[in-house]
Protein backbone atom coordinates (compact mmCIF):
# COMPACT_ATOMS: atom_id res chain seq x y z
CA UNK A 1 0.00 0.00 0.00
CA UNK A 2 2.77 2.27 0.59
CA UNK A 3 4.61 1.74 -2.34
CA UNK A 4 1.37 2.59 -4.33
CA UNK A 5 1.07 5.55 -2.58
CA UNK A 6 4.33 6.22 -3.20
CA UNK A 7 4.45 5.47 -7.39
CA UNK A 8 0.91 7.33 -7.64
CA UNK A 9 2.71 10.47 -5.62
CA UNK A 10 5.76 10.35 -8.61
CA UNK A 11 2.86 9.60 -11.42
CA UNK A 12 1.19 12.89 -10.44
CA UNK A 13 4.57 14.66 -9.82
CA UNK A 14 5.87 13.75 -13.38
CA UNK A 15 2.54 14.60 -14.73
CA UNK A 16 2.99 18.41 -13.13
CA UNK A 17 6.54 19.00 -14.44
CA UNK A 18 8.31 18.20 -11.46
CA UNK A 19 12.05 17.29 -11.78
CA UNK A 20 12.80 16.92 -8.24
CA UNK A 21 11.89 15.33 -4.99
CA UNK A 22 12.82 15.97 -1.64
CA UNK A 23 12.41 12.81 0.40
CA UNK A 24 12.57 13.29 4.12
CA UNK A 25 14.24 10.39 5.46
CA UNK A 26 15.29 11.29 9.00
CA UNK A 27 12.29 12.83 10.59
CA UNK A 28 13.65 12.46 14.22
CA UNK A 29 15.80 9.63 15.66
CA UNK A 30 14.59 7.05 13.00
CA UNK A 31 15.32 6.34 9.51
CA UNK A 32 13.39 5.34 6.21
CA UNK A 33 16.21 3.35 4.88
CA UNK A 34 17.83 0.49 6.72
CA UNK A 35 20.15 1.74 8.69
CA UNK A 36 23.20 0.36 11.00
CA UNK A 37 22.57 3.47 12.75
CA UNK A 38 19.58 4.08 13.44
CA UNK A 39 16.01 2.46 14.36
CA UNK A 40 13.07 2.04 11.60
CA UNK A 41 10.80 4.87 11.37
CA UNK A 42 7.27 4.62 13.32
CA UNK A 43 5.93 6.55 10.46
CA UNK A 44 6.64 3.29 8.26
CA UNK A 45 4.51 0.79 10.21
CA UNK A 46 3.67 2.78 13.63
CA UNK A 47 6.13 0.93 15.67
CA UNK A 48 9.93 2.43 16.54
CA UNK A 49 12.49 -0.21 15.07
CA UNK A 50 9.79 -2.70 13.11
CA UNK A 51 11.26 -3.47 9.62
CA UNK A 52 8.78 -2.06 6.61
CA UNK A 53 9.38 -5.13 5.07
CA UNK A 54 10.57 -2.76 1.77
CA UNK A 55 13.98 -0.06 1.90
CA UNK A 56 11.59 2.88 1.26
CA UNK A 57 14.48 5.03 0.21
CA UNK A 58 15.75 2.65 -2.54
CA UNK A 59 11.99 1.98 -3.27
CA UNK A 60 11.70 6.15 -4.23
CA UNK A 61 15.32 6.04 -5.60
CA UNK A 62 14.71 3.16 -8.03
CA UNK A 63 10.70 4.73 -8.88
CA UNK A 64 11.99 8.39 -9.35
CA UNK A 65 14.93 7.67 -10.97
CA UNK A 66 12.66 5.53 -13.93
CA UNK A 67 10.50 8.53 -14.68
CA UNK A 68 13.64 10.63 -15.02
CA UNK A 69 13.19 12.55 -11.57
CA UNK A 70 15.87 13.04 -9.31
CA UNK A 71 15.96 12.49 -5.17
CA UNK A 72 17.47 14.35 -2.29
CA UNK A 73 17.40 12.70 0.90
CA UNK A 74 16.22 15.16 3.03
CA UNK A 75 17.03 14.51 6.91
CA UNK A 76 16.26 16.63 10.36
CA UNK A 77 20.14 16.72 11.70
CA UNK A 78 19.10 17.04 15.62
CA UNK A 79 16.04 15.98 16.27
CA UNK A 80 14.92 13.10 18.28
CA UNK A 81 11.31 13.02 19.29
CA UNK A 82 8.58 14.94 17.92
CA UNK A 83 7.06 15.29 21.57
CA UNK A 84 8.67 14.42 25.01
CA UNK A 85 5.15 12.04 26.06
CA UNK A 86 5.85 9.42 28.99
CA UNK A 87 4.64 7.07 26.34
CA UNK A 88 7.29 7.86 23.85
CA UNK A 89 10.00 7.87 26.40
CA UNK A 90 8.38 4.29 27.11
CA UNK A 91 9.28 3.26 23.52
CA UNK A 92 12.40 4.88 22.98
CA UNK A 93 13.50 2.68 25.93
CA UNK A 94 12.43 -0.08 24.55
CA UNK A 95 14.96 0.30 21.64
CA UNK A 96 17.27 -0.45 24.61
CA UNK A 97 17.87 -4.41 23.37
CA UNK A 98 17.50 -4.08 20.38
CA UNK A 99 19.93 -3.48 16.79
CA UNK A 100 20.30 -0.03 16.79
CA UNK A 101 19.27 1.55 19.43
CA UNK A 102 17.76 4.51 19.63
CA UNK A 103 20.67 7.73 20.65
CA UNK A 104 18.16 8.36 23.39
CA UNK A 105 19.21 5.48 25.26
CA UNK A 106 22.77 4.89 23.83
CA UNK A 107 23.67 8.65 24.63
CA UNK A 108 21.73 10.09 26.65
CA UNK A 109 24.14 12.43 27.64
CA UNK A 110 23.64 14.24 24.22
CA UNK A 111 19.75 14.42 24.78
CA UNK A 112 18.43 18.26 25.63
CA UNK A 113 14.63 19.12 25.49
CA UNK A 114 13.97 22.04 23.46
CA UNK A 115 11.12 23.15 21.86
CA UNK A 116 8.61 20.31 23.52
CA UNK A 117 10.82 17.85 22.01
CA UNK A 118 14.23 15.80 22.42
CA UNK A 119 16.89 17.00 21.01
CA UNK A 120 21.09 16.41 20.00
CA UNK A 121 22.87 19.17 21.81
CA UNK A 122 24.56 20.57 18.60
CA UNK A 123 27.57 22.19 20.89
CA UNK A 124 28.78 18.16 21.54
CA UNK A 125 31.49 17.18 19.17
CA UNK A 126 30.92 13.86 19.35
CA UNK A 127 26.98 14.81 18.12
CA UNK A 128 28.21 16.52 15.19
CA UNK A 129 30.56 13.07 14.47
CA UNK A 130 27.30 11.18 14.61
CA UNK A 131 24.90 12.94 12.18
CA UNK A 132 28.01 13.17 9.82
CA UNK A 133 28.46 9.83 10.13
CA UNK A 134 24.23 8.87 9.35
CA UNK A 135 24.93 11.58 6.24
CA UNK A 136 27.82 9.55 5.18
CA UNK A 137 25.57 5.96 5.31
CA UNK A 138 23.05 7.43 3.25
CA UNK A 139 25.51 9.09 0.47
CA UNK A 140 27.74 5.64 0.31
CA UNK A 141 24.97 3.22 -0.03
CA UNK A 142 22.01 5.12 -2.10
CA UNK A 143 22.25 6.60 -5.19
CA UNK A 144 21.08 9.69 -4.18
CA UNK A 145 21.34 13.06 -6.24
CA UNK A 146 21.30 15.84 -3.22
CA UNK A 147 21.40 15.68 0.58
CA UNK A 148 18.98 18.61 2.28
CA UNK A 149 19.04 19.91 5.79
CA UNK A 150 15.74 21.73 7.00
CA UNK A 151 15.91 24.82 9.01
CA UNK A 152 15.82 23.24 12.61
CA UNK A 153 19.24 23.66 13.84
CA UNK A 154 18.97 25.08 17.14
CA UNK A 155 15.20 24.88 17.97
CA UNK A 156 13.81 26.67 20.88
CA UNK A 157 10.48 27.82 22.13
CA UNK A 158 9.97 30.54 24.92
CA UNK A 159 8.69 27.82 27.39
CA UNK A 160 11.31 25.08 26.25
CA UNK A 161 14.83 26.14 25.79
CA UNK A 162 17.59 24.18 24.94
CA UNK A 163 19.28 24.18 28.79
CA UNK A 164 23.22 23.82 26.74
CA UNK A 165 25.11 25.67 29.85
CA UNK A 166 27.40 22.78 30.82
CA UNK A 167 28.27 22.34 27.15
CA UNK A 168 28.94 25.78 26.77
CA UNK A 169 30.82 25.93 30.45
CA UNK A 170 32.73 22.70 28.47
CA UNK A 171 33.52 23.75 24.71
CA UNK A 172 32.79 27.56 25.03
CA UNK A 173 35.85 29.17 25.87
CA UNK A 174 37.50 32.12 23.25
CA UNK A 175 33.70 33.31 22.20
CA UNK A 176 32.31 36.57 23.56
CA UNK A 177 28.93 34.90 23.66
CA UNK A 178 26.93 31.86 23.95
CA UNK A 179 25.13 33.21 20.73
CA UNK A 180 28.84 33.75 18.29
CA UNK A 181 29.74 30.11 20.10
CA UNK A 182 26.21 28.31 19.22
CA UNK A 183 26.34 29.72 15.50
CA UNK A 184 29.91 28.50 15.21
CA UNK A 185 28.41 24.66 16.20
CA UNK A 186 26.07 24.97 13.61
CA UNK A 187 28.69 26.40 10.99
CA UNK A 188 31.36 23.34 12.02
CA UNK A 189 28.03 20.64 11.68
CA UNK A 190 27.82 22.23 8.09
CA UNK A 191 31.51 22.26 7.05
CA UNK A 192 31.87 18.46 8.11
CA UNK A 193 28.97 17.47 6.29
CA UNK A 194 29.66 19.45 3.33
CA UNK A 195 33.68 17.98 3.57
CA UNK A 196 32.26 14.42 3.93
CA UNK A 197 29.91 14.38 0.97
CA UNK A 198 32.40 16.06 -1.26
CA UNK A 199 34.82 13.20 -0.70
CA UNK A 200 32.55 10.51 -0.76
CA UNK A 201 30.55 11.53 -3.88
CA UNK A 202 31.10 14.74 -5.21
CA UNK A 203 28.72 14.79 -7.60
CA UNK A 204 25.98 14.45 -4.64
CA UNK A 205 24.53 18.15 -4.23
CA UNK A 206 24.38 19.45 -0.65
CA UNK A 207 21.80 22.02 0.15
CA UNK A 208 19.71 23.64 3.48
CA UNK A 209 16.81 24.67 3.45
CA UNK A 210 16.70 27.65 6.40
CA UNK A 211 13.97 30.37 7.50
CA UNK A 212 13.47 32.57 4.87
CA UNK A 213 15.24 36.01 6.96
CA UNK A 214 18.72 35.56 7.57
CA UNK A 215 18.40 38.61 9.06
CA UNK A 216 16.60 41.85 9.59
CA UNK A 217 17.79 45.04 8.51
CA UNK A 218 17.12 46.37 12.11
CA UNK A 219 20.03 44.39 13.36
CA UNK A 220 22.78 44.11 10.91
CA UNK A 221 22.49 46.70 7.62
CA UNK A 222 23.77 43.83 5.84
CA UNK A 223 20.28 41.99 6.28
CA UNK A 224 16.93 42.06 4.66
CA UNK A 225 14.35 45.21 4.68
CA UNK A 226 12.05 42.86 6.88
CA UNK A 227 11.04 41.89 10.62
CA UNK A 228 10.69 38.39 10.44
CA UNK A 229 11.99 35.78 12.92
CA UNK A 230 15.58 35.59 11.79
CA UNK A 231 17.98 32.40 11.43
CA UNK A 232 20.97 33.83 12.83
CA UNK A 233 19.80 35.05 15.91
CA UNK A 234 16.60 32.40 16.32
CA UNK A 235 18.20 29.35 15.18
CA UNK A 236 22.18 30.03 15.53
CA UNK A 237 22.45 29.69 11.56
CA UNK A 238 24.76 31.96 9.79
CA UNK A 239 23.26 31.05 6.67
CA UNK A 240 24.37 33.54 4.55
CA UNK A 241 28.17 32.82 5.75
CA UNK A 242 27.81 29.19 4.50
CA UNK A 243 26.98 30.50 0.97
CA UNK A 244 29.78 33.09 0.65
CA UNK A 245 32.06 30.36 2.08
CA UNK A 246 31.07 27.42 -0.53
CA UNK A 247 29.80 24.63 2.16
CA UNK A 248 26.42 24.30 -0.31
CA UNK A 249 25.27 23.23 -3.74
CA UNK A 250 22.23 24.95 -3.35
CA UNK A 251 20.14 27.16 -0.86
CA UNK A 252 16.18 27.24 -0.42
CA UNK A 253 15.36 30.04 2.10
CA UNK A 254 11.19 29.24 3.04
CA UNK A 255 9.52 32.37 1.79
CA UNK A 256 6.47 31.38 2.48
CA UNK A 257 4.74 34.74 2.43
CA UNK A 258 2.87 37.10 -0.05
CA UNK A 259 4.40 40.45 -2.07
CA UNK A 260 1.88 41.88 0.08
CA UNK A 261 2.76 40.55 3.90
CA UNK A 262 5.01 44.09 4.80
CA UNK A 263 6.84 42.22 7.06
CA UNK A 264 8.43 39.77 5.08
CA UNK A 265 7.86 40.70 1.51
CA UNK A 266 8.31 37.72 -0.92
CA UNK A 267 10.12 39.95 -3.51
CA UNK A 268 12.00 42.47 -1.00
CA UNK A 269 13.58 38.50 0.57
CA UNK A 270 13.51 36.47 -3.04
CA UNK A 271 16.01 39.66 -4.56
CA UNK A 272 18.21 40.19 -1.37
CA UNK A 273 19.12 36.29 -1.76
CA UNK A 274 19.57 36.73 -5.35
CA UNK A 275 22.08 39.31 -4.40
CA UNK A 276 24.10 36.91 -1.57
CA UNK A 277 24.37 34.08 -4.40
CA UNK A 278 25.23 36.36 -7.23
CA UNK A 279 29.17 35.85 -6.34
CA UNK A 280 29.10 32.49 -5.35
CA UNK A 281 28.96 29.10 -6.77
CA UNK A 282 25.58 27.84 -4.30
CA UNK A 283 22.55 28.10 -6.52
CA UNK A 284 19.48 29.69 -5.15
CA UNK A 285 16.12 27.63 -5.44
CA UNK A 286 13.34 29.64 -3.14
CA UNK A 287 10.67 27.85 -0.92
CA UNK A 288 6.86 28.70 -1.96
CA UNK A 289 4.53 28.17 0.53
CA UNK A 290 1.67 25.51 -1.31
CA UNK A 291 0.46 25.06 1.87
CA UNK A 292 -0.68 28.13 2.05
CA UNK A 293 -2.51 28.12 -1.12
CA UNK A 294 -6.13 28.73 -0.51
CA UNK A 295 -6.06 28.88 2.97
CA UNK A 296 -7.83 31.87 4.23
CA UNK A 297 -5.35 33.94 6.52
CA UNK A 298 -6.02 37.88 7.81
CA UNK A 299 -2.44 39.29 7.79
CA UNK A 300 -2.25 37.44 4.05
CA UNK A 301 -5.61 37.36 2.34
CA UNK A 302 -3.93 37.14 -0.58
CA UNK A 303 -3.80 33.25 -0.74
CA UNK A 304 -7.67 33.04 -1.00
CA UNK A 305 -8.05 35.75 -3.79
CA UNK A 306 -9.14 33.38 -7.11
CA UNK A 307 -7.75 29.95 -5.59
CA UNK A 308 -4.47 31.56 -4.57
CA UNK A 309 -3.19 31.54 -8.43
CA UNK A 310 -2.22 35.19 -9.00
CA UNK A 311 -0.05 35.05 -6.00
CA UNK A 312 1.59 32.35 -6.82
CA UNK A 313 2.18 32.94 -10.76
CA UNK A 314 3.63 36.08 -9.34
CA UNK A 315 6.26 34.23 -7.37
CA UNK A 316 7.11 32.04 -10.07
CA UNK A 317 7.41 34.56 -12.76
CA UNK A 318 9.72 36.48 -10.25
CA UNK A 319 11.61 33.55 -9.85
CA UNK A 320 11.99 32.51 -13.60
CA UNK A 321 12.50 36.39 -14.45
CA UNK A 322 15.60 36.92 -11.82
CA UNK A 323 18.93 35.54 -13.37
CA UNK A 324 20.06 34.44 -10.07
CA UNK A 325 17.08 32.35 -8.74
CA UNK A 326 17.22 28.90 -10.16
CA UNK A 327 14.52 26.92 -9.57
CA UNK A 328 10.90 26.72 -7.49
CA UNK A 329 10.58 24.36 -4.19
CA UNK A 330 7.13 23.66 -3.43
CA UNK A 331 6.33 22.85 0.14
CA UNK A 332 5.23 20.29 0.33
CA UNK A 333 3.59 17.49 -1.74
CA UNK A 334 0.68 16.42 0.06
CA UNK A 335 -1.15 19.82 -0.31
CA UNK A 336 -1.20 18.92 -3.95
CA UNK A 337 -3.79 16.73 -2.86
CA UNK A 338 -5.79 19.08 -1.22
CA UNK A 339 -9.03 20.83 -2.30
CA UNK A 340 -8.36 24.20 -1.20
CA UNK A 341 -5.49 23.92 -3.53
CA UNK A 342 -7.14 22.88 -6.88
CA UNK A 343 -7.08 26.03 -8.84
CA UNK A 344 -3.10 26.44 -8.14
CA UNK A 345 -2.63 22.86 -9.34
CA UNK A 346 -4.46 23.26 -12.66
CA UNK A 347 -2.48 26.79 -12.98
CA UNK A 348 0.97 24.66 -12.10
CA UNK A 349 0.25 21.98 -14.43
CA UNK A 350 -0.76 24.25 -17.14
CA UNK A 351 2.49 25.97 -16.82
CA UNK A 352 5.09 23.19 -16.20
CA UNK A 353 3.69 20.35 -17.03
CA UNK A 354 4.53 18.18 -19.91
Amino acid sequence: LQQKALTDKLDNLKRLGINTVFFQVKPDGTALWKSKILPWSDTLTGTIGQDPGYDPLQFMLDEAHKRGMKVHAWLNPYRVSVNTKPSTVTELNSRLSQTPSSVYVLHRDWIRTAGERFVLDPGIPEVRDWITSIVAEVVENYPVDGVQFDDYFYTESPGSALNDSQTFRRYGQGFASKADWRRDNTQRLIAQVSRTIKKLKPEVEFGVSPAGVWRNRSHDPAGSDTRGAAAYDESYADTRRWVQQGLLDYIVPQLYWPFARDAARYDVLAKWWADVVKSTNTRLYIGVALYKVGEPSRKEPDWTVKGGVPELKKQLDLNETEPYINGTILFREDYLNQPQTQEAVTYIRNRWGR
